[in-house]
């Protein structure tokens, strides 16, 4: 029976000891900005997560004051957090602010797979954050606006 008990309790320690190692904790002044590979001007910090991989991924985009992205489409659902600034938000497949709505922080909103829809800051900078299951992905609604083109 004792051998029994501490079988047990070295299992326990070691499961304890693997859920430590599984967690990552990222605080906001260990996050290291890049620039964004698609959207020049902007930043973008991976918290968890590699956007390559078929895996959950956490990542923030701080945008510059008067930013505009052209309608487009993502390969996965999405679910955005509005972490500081104003963000606009609108659907479809034509830009239009005036049928989008200005995000102030704390704002979350999700959106489906595929579905078209475009966003803007405003004269602040706006940081927010995705969280999404990659692999990462954006499809513009014309070709012609995305800026990996230009």
């Amino acid at each position: 029976m004792k051998k029994l008990f501490v079988a047990a309790a070295l299992i326990s320690f070691a499961s304890s000891a693997m859920a430590q190692d599984a967690m990552k904790v990222v605080k906001p002044d260990g996050l290291t900005w890049k620039e964004h590979p698609i959207f020049k001007g902007a930043q973008t910090a991976i918290l968890i997560g590699d956007p390559t991989k078929a895996e959950t991924i956490v990542q923030r985009v701080k945008f510059p004051p008067n930013y505009k992205v052209a309608p487009h489409t993502h390969p996965y659902a999405e679910v955005v957090t509005v972490m500081s600034g104003s963000f606009g938000s609108g659907m479809g497949e034509k830009f239009d602010s005036s049928k989008g709505e200005i995000l102030k922080p704390g704002s979350v909103f999700a959106l489906p797979v595929k579905h078209a829809h475009y966003v803007w800051t405003t004269n602040e900078e706006t940081v927010v954050q995705i969280v999404f299951t990659g692999p990462g992905g954006i499809d513009f609604i014309d070709p012609a606006d995305d800026p990996r083109k230009k």
